[in-house]
Formats: C-alpha cells, sequence, structure tokens
C-alpha cells in the first residue's frame, strides 16, 4: 500500500487528491493496475489528525526498535551505500539491444578484413559514445570522464 496524488484539472485551475492505494494484478490487461483503499480528500483539505491516528494504529503492529525493511522483496534491512542515476543509460542499452544494434556491429566487424579485436568490447565502446552524445553530449575526448561515472555497460 502507497499513498499517491491525483492531479484533476478543473476552471480555477488544479486540484490534487490524496488516497491510499494499493497495486492488483490485472491479467487481461498484463499489467497492474492501482487499486483505492481509501480517499482522505482534497490535498490542501487533509484530515491530518486522521492520518495520524492511521499510523499511530498501523505501527502497533511494528517494533520501534527495528530498522525500515524492505518487506515487498523480503531482503531484510537495506542499508543505502550510494546512489547512481542509471536510467536513461538502461533505457538505451536496452532499446539498443532490442533493435538489434549489438548483433549487427559485431557480425559487421567479423565479416570484416583486418585485425581481429574483442568484438563485444568494441561494441560497448560504440554504445558509450551513442549513449553520452544522447544523454550527455560533449566530445569523444569529454565522453571517456563521462564513462567513467556510469562503468556498468563498459
Amino acid at each position: 500500500m502507497y499513498l499517491r496524488t491525483v492531479r484533476r484539472a478543473s476552471k480555477s485551475g488544479g486540484v490534487e487528491y490524496v488516497q491510499l492505494a494499493h497495486n492488483d494484478w490485472d491479467a487481461a490487461k498484463g499489467r497492474s493496475t492501482p487499486k483505492v483503499v481509501y480517499s482522505f480528500g482534497r490535498a490542501d483539505q487533509v484530515d491530518r489528525a486522521g492520518i495520524e491516528r492511521l499510523i499511530a494504529s498501523l505501527s502497533r503492529y511494528l517494533d520501534p526498535a527495528a530498522p525500515p525493511t524492505s518487506a515487498a522483496s523480503g531482503l531484510g534491512p537495506v542499508d543505502v551505500t550510494g546512489v547512481q542515476a542509471l536510467g536513461g543509460a538502461l533505457l538505451l542499452d536496452g532499446l539498443w539491444r532490442r533493435l538489434g544494434i549489438d548483433k549487427l556491429i559485431t557480425s559487421a566487424a567479423r565479416a570484416g578484413r583486418g585485425r581481429r579485436r574483442d568484438l563485444d568490447q568494441v561494441e560497448r565502446l560504440l554504445f558509450a559514445l551513442v549513449a553520452n552524445r544522447a544523454l550527455a553530449p560533449s566530445s569523444k575526448l569529454a565522453a571517456t570522464d563521462w564513462m567513467e561515472g556510469v562503468r556498468w555497460f563498459v
């Protein structure tokens, strides 16, 4: 379950509503759909005391000394040691592979003449240059500094 805000357009601008929701899997649609459990009403008129009572009621079932856990994954306590933005590069990598560009590059290089190279590394380097131009446009020389921060694809 989670709290979500929904924005509705109105003549006077927009109105936000706060809702308690959870996701149910819809097999017909092949995706999960949010189901509203309770609507707290407009965000500017939320009953803060009511939310605090709900939290206090739910807290009876938790150990206050226990650290927060990731209950959905069942992993137990979570220690965050660092954060790195990978979304754009991962998305481009998935698209790159889905379009078959990786296979096209390695097969074209195998068919060519000349010195044999590690074709997987060549393909990853070409992908890194393309991803750099798409996500953080810079020169080829500056792209090497960018690649240092996003090492997972090289």
